[in-house]
């Protein structure tokens, strides 16, 4: 197929397209393809810190972009310049970009394409290269839920193909009939890796039969062919939404970026491709043609030099990018005002679970764009039933079904946020985490401070051992969370508290992992308002009071501090609730403990590396000459949660923390 294809020179058909279209083709490479070139010079006189090379591969980049509509999204790669720069975006802002300047998006925190803009409606990559194949689906969902007639484009090269994401998002939009254009940059190499030694079929098209999908191979040096194609298939997904597999032919010309070179390559593949010049070719069609003549080309390419030169000097004038500890901390998270709602007085006693279940029901309510995805949470309700009857109640389109690929959807949460929308997550077990771990900490937690988009995804995390779940449905893996600046973290112990933190959770636009603590589900109970309400993150409560000591705990630890506090009422002790763990209520903590002079705290994750260690610290750096006794961390046992209840009870925080409570007091 590959052969047959590409076999001879380039040969172009205009059928229907007009002068003015085939000239704007060109055109368009043509720019991509001269600010490279300054930029390989720019490199070279370290103007500018990194480059990874499009030449000769314009034509797929300028294709795409030409064959949408303006508001239509495009997520490219770091060698789709032509993406950029046929959606004209100002080349100056595009230099300091590159340059590190703050006027570029990233404000000097990202380099190269690493970065988006909803002006241009692009949305850049992260190195991880297949997650973005999910936000596509994220963003394209966004549309298919309004009735918008759109598509969306997403580019991935041969070697992001293997990754597990790029087949999570196809399984995705192809089980929700997503209009996503997923497009394959086959250029033969990834880094040095030949096609042979990564995939084992002559076409990746070929697999969007295993997807149930319409595929394609185009040759992706021909311009007329790339953007016909696309233009067509666009109309087509427009009236009718499903997902399409693209797979461009083409070459990579220079080095995976311009340090590797490119010697692994043989020179007379080289020599080929070079033959098969996308703008070349097409300039000499387009004369023959009389579509174009030499001296309007070499007016286009004066015209476009000056303008490159130009925007790059005043680049150069801008001064280098400078920032201030408390900038650079405020653009973690998108600033947002926390609006009070107040409950009502009506109560009446609930379960936890009830508790979250209710939170979730009013925000869908409240939030009309609000959508809930996880594993068997529609018509089965979700493993623990908390959301049994909202297909009802909100519709399948809003309560989604998923496919078992945690890190597909955590993507697609991410797509549903940038093009408008709110999501919940529901990981049916925190420890599954794991299998969306990238996406969470990589793409929901840097994107606001890398380009300003915030993520407006609530994950929530069903946890903690008492269960006799074992190994893989036990954990409370939150400090992998806390030490990951731009993530809030929520981890409530009381029903009260889990509704309202879990309506906050979903305003808030930044992205939540909330906890929420599987054997509290069904054994704690409290009355709670029945009516929607909010309450604040990084307030911690005080739910006793004492001179002697203060116990610091959240989630199941607080349950079992206060049953060791009713064994022992002799003990005059702060107990504090944290209820967040990002932000941390720290005033209430040193509060305390300048009171008392003992601290300890509790937490069921394994003692070394928790989020008690860095406390603990807190407290030594902040209360250390109000301190009459070492600060004492009670944590569950070092080894993976065993299943016998027997040796459960052995690996919990619970079975020491009695005497280790104790022996504070007495010390």
């Amino acid at each position: 197929m590959e052969q047959a294809l590409l076999k001879g020179q380039l040969h172009y058909q205009k059928e229907e397209l007009s002068d003015e279209k085939l000239k704007a083709l060109y055109f368009e490479m043509l720019k991509a393809r001269l600010i490279e070139e300054k930029m390989l010079i720019y490199l070279r006189q370290g103007k500018i810190s990194k480059w990874f090379s499009g030449i000769g591969q314009e034509a797929i980049a300028v294709g795409v972009t030409m064959a949408l509509e303006e508001d239509e999204y495009i997520l490219p790669m770091h060698r789709n310049l032509g993406v950029f720069t046929t959606r004209k975006i100002p080349l100056q802002r595009l230099f300091a970009q590159w340059a590190g300047k703050r006027s570029g998006f990233t404000k000097g925190r990202d380099r190269s394409f690493h970065f988006g803009t909803q002006d241009y409606h692009i949305v850049g990559m992260i190195s991880h290269l297949g997650p973005q194949n999910g936000v596509a689906d994220g963003i394209a969902l966004a549309h298919k839920l309004r009735g918008e007639h759109k598509v969306t484009a997403v580019f991935t090269g041969e070697g992001g193909t293997s990754e597990g994401d790029w087949h999570e998002a196809m399984n995705i939009a192809a089980t929700w009939q997503l209009p996503v254009i997923f497009c394959i940059e086959n250029n033969g190499y990834g880094l040095s890796t030949p096609t042979r030694e990564q995939y084992n079929v002559e076409d990746l098209a070929d697999r969007g039969k295993g997807y149930g999908m319409q595929a394609h191979v185009i040759d992706g040096n021909n311009i007329v062919q790339v953007y016909r194609t696309v233009a067509a298939l666009a109309v087509e997904m427009r009236k009718d939404p499903k997902p399409v597999l693209l797979e461009f032919k083409t070459f990579r010309r220079r080095g995976h970026e311009e340090a590797s070179g490119t010697k692994y390559v043989p020179e007379a593949l080289q020599e080929y491709w070079a033959q098969r010049d996308p703008i070349e070719n097409y300039r000499n069609f387009l004369f023959e043609e009389g579509v174009l003549t030499p001296e309007e080309d070499k007016a286009f390419q004066k015209a476009y030099t000056s303008e490159i030169s130009k925007h790059f000097k005043a680049v150069e004038r801008e001064e280098n990018v400078h920032s201030t500890e408390e900038e650079e901390l405020a653009d973690v998270f998108q600033p947002w005002e926390y609006q009070p709602v107040e409950p009502g007085d009506e109560k009446k006693e609930i379960r936890f679970i009830d508790a979250i279940s209710e939170a979730l029901s009013e925000s869908m309510e409240r939030h009309e764009n609000l959508v809930i995805m996880g594993q068997d949470i529609a018509e089965y309700g979700g493993a623990f039933k908390v959301t049994d009857g909202f297909v009802q109640r909100f519709g399948r389109e809003r309560v989604r079904n998923t496919p078992i690929c945690e890190s597909g959807v955590v993507n697609a949460a991410m797509g549903l946020s940038i093009n408008g929308m709110k999501a919940v997550m529901e990981m049916q077990f925190g420890d599954f985490a794991t299998m969306g771990f990238n996406a969470i900490v990589n793409y929901l937690a840097k994107n606001y401070y890398r380009w300003g988009q915030p993520a407006d995804v609530v994950v929530r995390m069903p946890c903690g051992a008492g269960t006799g779940a074992g190994p893989f449905h036990s954990q409370t893996n939150e400090a992998w969370f806390t030490k990951t600046p731009g993530l809030k973290v929520v981890y409530p112990a009381f029903p009260y508290d889990a509704k309202g933190l879990l309506n906050t959770a979903i305003n808030d636009p930044n992205p939540v992992i909330y906890f929420e603590h599987k054997a509290l589900y069904r054994s704690i109970h409290q009355e709670v308002p029945v009516d929607y309400y909010t309450l604040p993150f990084g307030q911690a409560v005080k739910l006793r009071a004492g001179e002697e000591v203060s116990i610091i705990s959240f989630g199941a630890g607080v349950h079992w501090a206060l049953e060791t506090l009713e064994k022992h009422p002799e003990l005059s002790a702060d107990l504090i609730d944290l209820r967040t763990l990002e932000p941390l209520d720290t005033k209430t903590i040193f509060a305390s403990v300048r009171k008392t002079g003992k601290a300890i705290i509790l937490q069921e994750d394994s003692i070394f590396g928790g989020v008690g260690s860095d406390i603990a610290a807190l407290i030594v750096e902040n209360c250390f000459e109000s301190l009459d006794g070492p600060v004492q961390r009670v944590g569950s046992l070092s080894t993976p949660i065993p299943f016998a209840k027997s040796l459960e009870a052995i690996y919990l925080a619970k079975a020491r923390f009695e005497k280790a409570l104790l022996d504070l007091v007495q010390y």
